[in-house]
């Protein structure tokens, strides 16, 4: 093994490694600016991205650096922070080292914060047929691809090659796959209604398959009613109780019935990093890290895993939900752990998750919000829904740039993002993955 990689802060520092820059991993290394600690964060990218809007950027409502901001933009002014843009490809614990391929970086206290990734229920085959929306390259191809496919259809001359073209199939129905339907409904319905001549956008056919019982299954029954009757005023059709048997080329098929799409978007189920298998411990059955009360790994007190790395069990018993606010409450709470321990303080109490709600918007004037104590549907949760997101943004020019896109785009019913960036040529009908974003 090569020596380590050298950071800029004091060597008599003990060293903190941070695995990821998204909610939980950019939370720790803030909560640790003023700690006696050098801290290293390391990201397979260089950018921090707000995963609860790539579907606006799938949907060309948003441009892709309105949600991400650099790493290194947002922790400039961190005198003990290294960012280093690297793929981590595994932890050697007895050493107490990252590692980076041939390099490594050594901690005497490591976070890891790697996130989800899709799962499809050991198909993963379906995944080129199906992309899963969890990065930017991910939310670039499906943008790509829902408006390619009103490109082809716009010169396809066979019908039933037309039809095909302007399904989409949403698979899922968390908010995820609820606001993609209500995104995509209204971009054909609204945004692209009179840019074409050969092709009425309207006639699109937007479909959307749970499962379970019912749409939003983590909100209360009522408000997941309120957002299927808002799902189908916009056209949208709301599959239930039947699971996606098949994907391919030619569309899914559930239930023995096919249903011809170019166009599918898999939104129904997450799988955690391969963080367990690299230190060998115990994960529940996304493959989450199962921590103890203070969120740190069992036999390895010196690690913390937070946000989808794990599983916590700190909601009054139940788990901890993959959500941004649960991430930053859990990077926050690992950094204030190290804290303690590199000042000599006595230790915080274990990590308890407080929810502070539930949201999910359905289109224009229309969202759910689940407080606990209040359940809203319609215009003001939606107003509340974006306030929110909004105010969530990382950075001043992030939120100005979004506030003002979505103001133009409610004002006139325009995306100005419907830009398809790789060059497909023929009819579109496979259209080439998005190169991965520097």
């Amino acid at each position: 093994m090569s020596e380590p990689i050298r950071t800029v802060s004091e060597a008599a520092w003990p060293r903190v490694v941070i695995i990821g820059g998204g909610f939980g991993g950019l939370s720790a290394a803030r909560g640790l600016a003023r700690a006696p600690v050098d801290v290293t964060l390391i990201d397979r990218h260089n950018y921090h991205l707000f995963q609860p809007l790539l579907y606006q950027v799938a949907t060309a409502g948003l441009a892709p650096n309105a949600i991400a901001a650099p790493i290194r933009g947002i922790l400039h002014r961190q005198a003990n922070a290294t960012v280093l843009m690297e793929m981590v490809t595994g932890i050697d614990a007895a050493r107490r080292s990252v590692l980076m391929g041939e390099e490594h970086v050594s901690y005497d206290f490591l976070v890891i914060a790697t996130g989800a990734r899709h799962a499809y229920f050991g198909h993963d085959e379906w995944e080129r047929f199906a992309p899963g929306i969890k990065t930017l390259a991910d939310a670039l191809t499906i943008r790509q691809r829902v408006l390619g496919a009103f490109e082809a259809a716009e010169i396809s001359q066979e019908p039933s090659e037309r039809r095909r073209l302007l399904n989409f199939v949403l698979v899922g129905a968390g908010p995820t796959g609820v606001e993609l339907a209500g995104a995509i409904a209204e971009l054909a319905k609204a945004s692209l209604v009179h840019d074409f001549r050969r092709i009425n956008p309207s006639d699109a056919r937007i479909v959307l398959i749970e499962a379970g019982s019912r749409i939003l299954p983590s909100f209360p029954p009522r408000l997941s009613a309120a957002a299927q009757r808002a799902l189908e005023q916009l056209g949208v059709e709301v599959r239930l109780g039947k699971p996606v048997t098949l994907c391919d080329a030619e569309g899914v098929v559930m239930a023995g019935e096919r249903i011809a799409a170019r166009s599918i978007v898999w939104a129904a189920g997450v799988a955690a990093s391969p963080a367990a298998t690299w230190l060998n411990v115990a994960a529940d059955r996304a493959g989450r890290i199962e921590v103890l009360d203070e969120l740190s790994v069992p036999r390895y007190p010196e690690i913390f895993a937070i946000g989808d790395t794990c599983a916590s069990g700190s909601w009054d018993g139940k788990a901890a939900p993959g959500i941004a606010p649960a991430a930053k409450q859990m990077g926050h709470y690992a950094a204030a752990v190290i804290r303690t321990r590199v000042e000599g303080a006595p230790p915080p109490p274990p990590f308890r998750y407080r929810h502070q709600g539930s949201l999910a918007t359905i289109g224009r004037n229309k969202a759910v919000v689940d407080f606990g104590w209040t359940r809203l549907s319609g215009r003001f949760a939606w107003l509340l829904w974006v306030f929110a997101h909004i105010y969530f943004l990382i950075g001043f020019r992030s939120r100005i740039v979004v506030a003002l896109d979505w103001l133009w785009a409610y004002i006139t019913f325009r995306r100005g993002a419907r830009i398809i960036l790789a060059e497909t040529g023929g009819t579109m009908t496979e259209p080439r993955p998005v190169p991965q974003p520097p």
